[in-house]
């Protein structure tokens, strides 16, 4: 049910009918519903409770869209998103999947781009910024950036664009001293100092650019907020605007668990803990005790995380190897190069990134360790279909990875390949290796004797009809078998394994006794597994059907939705596979 404020507030415009005490009620009707919402349907929390206020202030002080805001990483956009026709989305449980959990100008004109990574915000802004110049336009142009977003090489890139400009831009440094976990860097530093000295510190990281500098000690502070933004408001030319903030103000297990409430799944709202808790084993766990076997074992090993160490739960092997643990910030490029330079110099780092991430790193990935064949492990979670929103998408990896030279890019299907796979990865010479997390339960099969991490696994041999399940998805294959073997087509099994260089002595031996060849994969079909198997048997009698994702942006579509529209269940590729092998 709204709230006696809220209730009234369906544009910007509405804002500056308010007085003070009235936008203070707002705050924190805005703040309940935020929290309500996000407690059961899970979300970014503290980003967005600690931006509350100066939300509030910048759409009543400016004029939307004519003034134009542009959120970093933009998950914490949701007060923003509420105060320009969208509360709806936070009120009417009804509608809470009916808008994106980032800016997404397909739903609003207050938004202006699909944005879910960061340290884009300024360079954004200065673009345009020039544009409405050119164009012989008005209105401020701001950038809402994070303090740890300021790690990521683009956003000093846009600084120094930035401080060549002649008009009005403003950019909001939104210091809560955090990134995902905490700030990582000596850019920290300067800010801790400029937080210490109310900004008048002579050691200016912004001044140094050439930019006005301005600091606000007290960002939840709404009527400071509102003057500031009075003050700067169609500034003629850069400004840095640093504010100070509380990542999760107003809510005690966000301020106490800053990092676990960064993003949080649904939770009980009076205690902060998790509705749902997993207990069970994880592939996370299986990684940690090999990294602790490793390690006894004397292997030469560091963990690097370009700031996602909760992904992996990596603050564990931090605190019993702080030595060897490296958490470059919100970095992705750093975290691979700096890698290189570690197994240049005979360390065996071990990089534990997202695939989502790790995209932003393509040219270290490609010039610093394929060319250099530099033996550095890349652990990539995420790899699965999902629908979260574009801006996050799992299906990208396989292409991106499996083509980069002299890069091995494997796919275990069990805990114990797992393991084995990162043993074989840091005691190679041969260069790169990535090894794609399983995204399903923990699987437990014995290891077969011979194991080889390059070379594909015959689980069970028969004829007519082979099947290649990639990773996650062999339970798949293994379903469609077991639903062929009812239609006595007794198909062969095959966990490939290594899905960069197809293992072509097995698919050569399927040319003896099989006409058809399945692959099934949780990516991308476009550059993927199934097409370099397809490549091989191009020019002979070998038919191949492919199984995985359409290359597109997927946007809140459930994943049995997605899985069932590529045709990713068993009924639909056996009926497909008996379809063949009827023509």
């Amino acid at each position: 049910m709204e709230t006696p404020i809220l209730a009234r507030i369906d544009q910007p415009a509405d804002l500056k009918q308010l007085s003070l005490p009235e936008l203070t009620q707002l705050a924190s009707e805005l703040r309940h519903v935020l929290l309500n919402k996000v407690s059961q349907t899970g979300g970014h929390v503290g980003p967005n409770l600690g931006v509350v206020e100066l939300t509030i202030a910048f759409h009543t002080i400016f004029n939307s869209p004519v003034d134009k805001v542009v959120w970093d990483v933009s998950h914490q956009s949701y007060t923003h998103k509420i105060l320009t026709g969208r509360k709806q989305a936070w009120l009417d449980p009804a509608h809470y999947n009916d808008v994106s959990g980032y800016t997404t100008p397909e739903e609003s004109p207050h938004d202006y781009f699909n944005i879910g990574h960061t340290s884009t915000s300024i360079a954004l802004a200065t673009g345009m910024a020039v544009a409405r110049d050119l164009e012989g336009k008005t209105g401020n142009v701001m950038a809402v950036i994070g303090d740890g977003s300021l790690s990521g090489g683009l956003a000093l890139e846009g600084l120094n664009i930035a401080a060549t400009l002649k008009s009005n831009l403003i950019i909001l440094v939104n210091d809560n001293g955090m990134a995902i976990a905490e700030d990582h860097g000596g850019i920290y530093q300067n800010l801790r100092e400029l937080r210490e000295t109310n900004g008048t510190s002579s050691h200016n990281l912004f001044k140094d650019f050439g930019l006005d500098y301005r600091y606000v000690d007290d960002g939840n502070d709404l009527e400071t907020m509102l003057t500031t933004f009075k003050e700067i408001k169609d500034v003629d030319h850069p400004i840095v605007l640093h504010v100070h903030t509380e990542k999760g103000h107003g809510y005690q297990p966000a301020i106490t668990n800053k990092e676990a409430f960064h993003w949080h799944v649904p939770f009980d709202l009076a205690t902060g803990q998790t509705l749902h808790p997993n207990t069970k084993e994880t592939y996370t766990d299986v990684i940690h005790a090999t990294l602790a076997d490793e390690l006894a074992a004397k292997t030469p090993i560091t963990a690097i995380t370009a700031a996602v160490p909760g992904t992996y739960d990596l603050k564990r092997f931090a605190r019993q190897y702080p030595d060897r643990y490296f958490d470059v910030g919100i970095a992705e490029q750093e975290s691979i190069t700096f890698a290189a330079g570690q197994a240049q110099q005979g360390l065996r780092p071990i990089v534990f990134h997202s695939g989502t991430f790790l995209q932003r790193a393509y040219d270290q990935l490609s010039h610093d360790l394929g060319i250099n064949k530099l033996p550095v492990t890349i652990m990539v979670a995420g790899g699965r279909i999902n629908a979260g929103d574009p801006t996050h998408q799992g299906i990208f990896d396989v292409a991106m990875l499996s083509n980069i030279p002299n890069l091995t890019y494997l796919a275990p299907t069990t805990k114990e390949e797992l393991q084995a796979m990162m043993h074989w990865a840091l005691h190679q010479n041969n260069g790169p290796v990535a090894i794609r997390v399983p995204s399903n339960d923990v699987q437990s099969v014995p290891l077969a004797p011979d194991f080889d991490a390059t070379k594909m696994h015959t689980l069970h041999a028969g004829q007519q009809v082979a099947l290649l399940g990639v990773g996650s998805l062999l339970p798949l294959a293994t379903a469609v078998q077991q639903q062929l073997a009812e239609q006595h087509i007794d198909a062969t099994l095959i966990d490939p394994r290594d899905i960069s260089d197809p293992d072509t002595m097995t698919l050569a031996n399927l040319k003896a006794d099989h006409q058809l060849v399945v692959t099934v994969e949780e990516a991308s079909l476009s550059g993927g597994f199934g097409e370099k198997v397809s490549r091989y048997y191009g020019n002979s009698a070998m038919r191949v059907l492919n199984f995985g994702a359409a290359k597109r942006f997927n946007d809140r579509e459930t994943t049995n939705e997605l899985r069932h529209e590529f045709k990713l269940t068993p009924d639909q590729i056996v009926t497909a596979i008996t379809d063949q092998l009827a023509e």
